[in-house]
C-alpha cells in the first residue's frame, strides 16, 4: 500500500482499533501458478499476545480452493478498510481563491501480513468459531452461541470449513483524511462530509475529527 508521509499511521492503538471495527476483511495471497492473487472477503478476529502485532483468526469454506493456495504460498496480507468518502473540490476554500484544486478520495486502512496457518483439526475449529461467535454475538441482548445448536449438527457444520490463522510480521497503516491540505481546507472537508446525508461521508468526517 502506497503512504506517503503525510497520511501514514503508525500508532499500534489505532492500527488495533481500526482493524477491530472493520466488519470484513479481505485476505489475499499469491497464486500457485503465478496467475492473479487469490482473495476472500471474511471476518477476522485479533488476537494479541502472540509477536508484536497479535494473530489474525477467522475460517473460509473447505469448497473454496484459496485455503490450498494460502497452505501452499505461506504468507498473505489481510485488508482492514476503514471510513471512506469522495472529496469534492468544492469543499476546498482554495476553490474560490484559484481554482487549482481536483477531486479526491478520503479513506483509512490497515493491511497485515505475516504467515499463515491453515487448521483441519477439529477441536481448533471448534474453539475458533466458539471464540469468533462469542465476539460477535457479545452485543445482542440474547447471544446465541454454538453450544445452542446441537452438537452432532455443529460437528458436520465443521467439516466444511477450514480455520485461518495468520501471525502477523508487519502492519501498514493509512490515514489519507485531507492532512496534505491547508487548515481553511481542511476545514471545508470536515463540514461538507460532516453535513452530508450520506452515513459514509459522515463517518469519514468523524475519523479526521478524531486525529
Amino acid at each position: 500500500m502506497y503512504t506517503p508521509p503525510a497520511f501514514r499511521e503508525d500508532r499500534p492503538e489505532v492500527l488495533r482499533e481500526i482493524m477491530r471495527a472493520a466488519r470484513l476483511a479481505l485476505l489475499v495471497s499469491a497464486a500457485p501458478d503465478g496467475g492473479a492473487p487469490e482473495a476472500t472477503h471474511l471476518p477476522l478476529m485479533l488476537e494479541e499476545g502472540e509477536g508484536p502485532h497479535g494473530t489474525l483468526h477467522g475460517h473460509i469454506a473447505k469448497a473454496n480452493a484459496h485455503w490450498k493456495g494460502l497452505r501452499r504460498a505461506g504468507v498473505a496480507r489481510a485488508i482492514f478498510p476503514g471510513p471512506e468518502a469522495y472529496v469534492s473540490p468544492s469543499l476546498y476554500a482554495s476553490k474560490r481563491e484559484h481554482g487549482r484544486v481536483v477531486p479526491t478520495w478520503n479513506y483509512v486502512a490497515v493491511h497485515a501480513i505475516g504467515t499463515v496457518e491453515v487448521i483441519e483439526d477439529a477441536a481448533r475449529l471448534h474453539a475458533l468459531v466458539s471464540r469468533l461467535t462469542d465476539r460477535h454475538e457479545a452485543a445482542r441482548p440474547d447471544p446465541w452461541a454454538v453450544t445452542d445448536a446441537p452438537e452432532p449438527f455443529v460437528a458436520g457444520q465443521l467439516k466444511g470449513i477450514v480455520g485461518i490463522v495468520l501471525r502477523i510480521e508487519t502492519l501498514v497503516g493509512k490515514r489519507k483524511l485531507s492532512q496534505n491540505r491547508d487548515e481553511a481546507d481542511r476545514a471545508g472537508v470536515l463540514a461538507g462530509l460532516s453535513e452530508s446525508e450520506d452515513a459514509a461521508d459522515r463517518a469519514a468526517a468523524a475519523a479526521m475529527r478524531a486525529g
